[in-house]
């Protein structure tokens, strides 16, 4: 009998398994087909009607709930109250610089009892303004960065707003702990095969207060695989343009990025094999590109990096064994090309630059081409121009390519360098290997 129950028990399971893979067979079958659902969002014409982010994060929802398929947005202003929230397999389509997502005014308030590490409620000290619905910040002086809580409001008792996640952090009223309606105006956490094309996010960063990178920026995407971003223009975001973190083989191509606080384009924190191509930055109040940490084997083609308020392209902190070929790098108050100050184990080392323009950068009074600093070895320097063309009295751009004392192996090859302001090449690491041929 107990050889019987073990069969019949086998028997069970297989009939089990073989009904379950007949069902996944089936849906990633329908999964795969070339029509999937799709919706449409507008202020008029459209199946959903609105104006702000309900409406478009309803579209989002409804067309989330058949597995993916595509939200087309309509012309008009959507004044966001918080983010649009991205859910996996969903593409998202506007009409270009016709369909525009606004960030709301900004509020804010200290808050009136201590938020501790996992607490799911807030109490402001003055609570006007704050609604169910909103997206919200949370932070004190000490929790910068990663350990910043962006969350939204989902329901209030009194002055005590409950939220959907716990806090990363203790925010403490001693330390000057506050609680503000910045978000992203487009954010997606933990999704996969998401698509972004022809939206413009405007940022209303004179009426809002600033949000990290690490949280947010106009569009923002933490933990995302293989997302697409297209045609899209991000200006006046108080923070960021373009940030992601932890995603890998995400593409940004043909964005514009311009007059935003910080960051134009902020890859970071472990993505691997982003894809930045044909894209803009400038104004942007500090680099027109940051590669942030561990940020590898990524290609950056075809790029305009230009009157940024700091560098126009940053590499530093396990940036290692990138690409960056055909872009222009012009006009930049610092640095055109900086490699930030790291020790050896933490370097930015590998990384190719072939056939970029690198034009009167130094714009703030200082600053060079190519600045490499740091332990960085083993960087390629192929066939640019780096050059001031400015008029003599006029130029900005102190050398080609300075290297400091602590850089090794650099390869500098099939370059024009002219015109700079003090010299062609400084090389300060006299000891190391250094490989000059024009």
């Amino acid at each position: 009998m107990e050889y019987l129950k073990t069969d019949r028990f086998k028997c069970a399971i297989f009939y089990v398994l073989l009904v379950f893979s007949t069902i996944v067979n089936i849906r990633i079958g329908e999964s795969n087909m070339a029509e999937r659902v799709s919706i449409t969002v507008g202020i008029n014409n459209a199946d959903i009607i609105g104006s702000d982010n309900r409406a478009l994060q309803s579209a989002v929802d409804y067309v989330a709930g058949f597995g993916g398929g595509t939200v087309y947005i309509g012309e008009g202003t959507y004044l966001m109250k918080d983010s649009l929230h991205l859910r996996s397999n969903i593409t998202v389509i506007g009409q270009g610089e016709k369909t525009i997502l606004r960030k709301s005014d900004g509020i804010k308030s200290v808050l009136a009892t201590d938020g501790d590490y996992g607490q799911e409620e807030v109490t402001p000290v003055d609570p006007s303004g704050f609604e169910v619905g909103m997206g919200v910040t949370i932070a004190d002086n000490n929790s910068g960065g990663f350990h910043t809580t962006v969350a939204t409001i989902i329901s209030r008792d009194g002055d005590n707003f409950a939220i959907n996640k716990p806090l990363n952090a203790d925010c403490m009223v001693g330390n000057g702990a506050m609680v503000k309606n910045t978000f992203p105006v487009i954010s997606g956490y933990y999704v996969d095969n998401v698509r972004i094309e022809k939206l413009t996010i405007d940022g209303n960063k004179d009426k809002n207060d600033h949000l990290n990178g690490c949280r947010g920026a106009g569009i923002f995407l933490y933990r995302a695989n293989g997302a697409q971003i297209r045609d899209c223009i991000i200006h006046d975001y108080n923070g960021d343009g373009i940030s992601f973190q932890q995603s890998n083989d995400t593409i940004v191509e043909k964005c514009v990025s311009y007059d935003n606080e910080t960051l134009g384009f902020h890859p970071g924190s472990g993505s691997q094999r982003p894809i930045m191509k044909n894209n803009l930055a400038y104004d942007n109040g500090a680099d027109g590109l940051f590669l942030c940490w561990r940020v590898r084997n990524g290609l950056f083609e075809g790029n305009e990096l230009r009157n940024n308020g700091q560098f126009g392209i940053s590499i530093g902190h396990k940036d290692s064994d990138n690409i960056l070929r055909n872009n222009i790098v012009i006009g930049n108050k610092s640095h055109g090309i900086f490699f930030r100050n790291e020790p050896e184990y933490t370097g930015g080392h590998r990384n190719l630059l072939e056939n970029n323009k690198i034009l009167n950068n130094g714009a703030g009074g200082e600053g060079s081409g190519i600045f490499i600093r740091g332990e960085t070895h083993d960087i390629t320097i192929i066939g640019n121009e780096i050059s001031d063309n400015q008029p003599e009295g006029k130029k900005t751009q102190q050398y080609g390519v300075w290297i400091e004392s602590k850089a090794d192996r650099i390869t500098i090859k099939g370059n024009k360098i002219a015109g700079n302001k003090e010299g062609t090449i400084k090389n300060e690491a006299i000891n190391a290997k250094v490989d000059v041929s024009e």
